[in-house]
């Protein structure tokens, strides 16, 4: 019996999940499996992936095929790296300590880009919010500008007796100055 580890869909339409089990080979894509060790949530930036690698690493070793998918999401987590390391072992090339010792260096390492990965697209959402927010904003203070101008437009076409009056009471206003000392003068 040729066994399988591969994906079984689920969820809704155009909302896919994915169960990672161990099957038959000649068993349906959705139908019957041998046991299922993991889930997979590709709707999530980044795809989100959990599973038993204990389990898969079980599976794997005693000659479970993956598919290309799954055998992607394996190497991702380290499964094949330590499938690898562990049949170094078992030939005798490395001890076991040096394997885990390895195994824990490539696990450190990989955490350390997937976490970078993370962060860079929280950062990268959070400087799109701002760059969307800014210009928002510019775009609403040009549109309020607009908006003053055109208020004070109106009032200008609607008010303009207040500005010839203004022009007016300057004159007034000099004409009244020069009179001043001339009254003045005839006053005495």
């Amino acid at each position: 019996m040729a066994v399988k580890i591969r994906l079984a869909r689920r969820g809704r339409k155009k909302a896919a999940m994915y169960d990672i089990v161990v099957a038959d080979a000649r068993a349906p894509r959705d139908g019957r499996f041998i046991e299922k060790i993991g889930t997979y949530n590709p709707n999530v930036n980044p795809a989100a992936v959990n599973y038993d690698a204990d389990r898969a690493f079980y599976w794997m070793m005693t000659g479970a095929q993956p598919t290309d998918t799954v055998r992607a999401m394996l190497a991702y987590r380290g499964v094949l790296m330590r499938r690898h390391l562990q049949l170094g072992v078992d030939k005798g090339a490395i001890t076991q300590e040096v394997a885990d010792q390895r195994l824990a260096d490539w696990k450190a390492e990989k955490d350390a880009k997937i976490e970078s990965k993370r962060t860079g697209i929280v950062d990268a959402v959070a400087d799109t919010r701002k760059a969307a927010l800014a210009a928002e904003t510019k775009v609403k203070e040009t549109r309020a500008a607009a908006i003053r101008e055109r208020q004070a437009a109106a009032e200008a076409l609607l008010n303009p007796a207040p500005a010839v009056v203004e022009a007016e009471a300057p004159a007034a206003e000099a004409v009244a100055a020069e009179e001043a000392p001339a009254a003045e003068a005839a006053a005495e």
